[in-house]
């Protein structure tokens, strides 16, 4: 399997990363990276994976999977210019927020040629090895087409960096974006927050952002390996008329759960937005 990844920044090299530690062979993997720097690195880090400093058509044409890696505003431009130099049997892969299926087969503009468009959201763990991707059910043409071998190939990339889930439908990815996709954030937001608790506690700010680390990364830990779900293990925490319980009942008074309910529902939101924005740009969505 030949794979091309168009940009290469965090996210495909956290892919290219976990591939290659997969065992997949860097001969078979491709690059297009505009930034200079960019390509430096990549050339540093990999030295058997070749990088072009713009879309080369016989590379792409070879290309079983073309993984689209660059910022959602990015992506008219690269997909007009790409859709001239793909072949028939192409996979084209999308994991930018926003960009829907139909717009990005309308910018491709070579429908009736047969590649087959895949869209994802994997997430920042992917760079470390602890990811989790939210693959589309719907592509174009629709999901019932991909072949087993097609979504085995899909799977090989994104699950080398983490787990994957197949959702409904494209319907589903803003939702995944919001939750998965601008998740971390919000753990990082939390732990930021438990640090700066303990140094106004009079922690020591090592030892402040030590114990919420390691509190966070082992509250995981365990949630994702135990069989009961977060509620129960919550409340086996907390001891009547206790710690934990003054802390809990300070954050429903205060509406914590709902004020990150409320804001996971506006990431989706945005990313429906960015949808709309630059769908409407194009005519895509006419």
């Amino acid at each position: 399997m030949n794979i091309c990844f168009i940009g290469g920044g965090n996210m495909a090299t956290a892919l290219i990363g976990g591939l290659l530690g997969k065992g997949f062979p860097p001969q078979q993997i491709s690059v297009v990276e505009i930034d200079a720097a960019n390509r430096k690195r990549l050339e540093s880090a990999y030295d058997k994976i070749i990088v072009f400093a713009e879309q080369d058509q016989l590379t792409i044409a070879r290309s079983d999977v073309v993984v689209l890696a660059v910022k959602p505003q990015q992506m008219q431009a690269v997909a007009i210019q790409l859709g001239q130099m793909l072949s028939a049997r192409t996979i084209v892969l999308t994991i930018a927020a926003g960009i829907r299926i139909k717009d990005l087969a309308y910018w491709l503009g070579n429908q009736s040629q047969g590649f087959v468009l895949v869209r994802a959201m994997p997430n920042m763990p992917a760079l470390v090895g602890a990811g989790i991707t939210g693959i589309g059910l719907y592509s174009f043409p629709p999901e019932h087409f991909l072949t087993p071998e097609q979504k085995e190939k899909v799977i090989s990339i994104l699950g080398s960096v983490g787990q994957t889930v197949w959702v409904r439908g494209e319907d589903d990815m803003d939702a995944v974006t919001a939750i998965s996709g601008s998740g971390p954030a919000y753990f990082f937001y939390f732990i930021e927050a438990l640090e700066q608790a303990g140094k106004e506690l009079g922690l020591p700010e090592p030892i402040a952002r030590k114990l919420a680390l390691e509190t966070a990364f082992g509250a995981a830990k365990l949630a994702h390996e135990s069989t009961e779900d977060p509620a129960t293990l919550r409340a086996r925490v907390t001891s009547k008329n206790g710690t934990t319980e003054r802390a809990l009942l300070s954050m429903d008074a205060n509406n914590v759960k709902q004020h990150i309910i409320t804001a996971a529902k506006a990431a989706a939101a945005r990313a429906k937005e960015m949808g709309d924005e630059l769908g409407s740009e194009s005519g895509g969505n006419q």
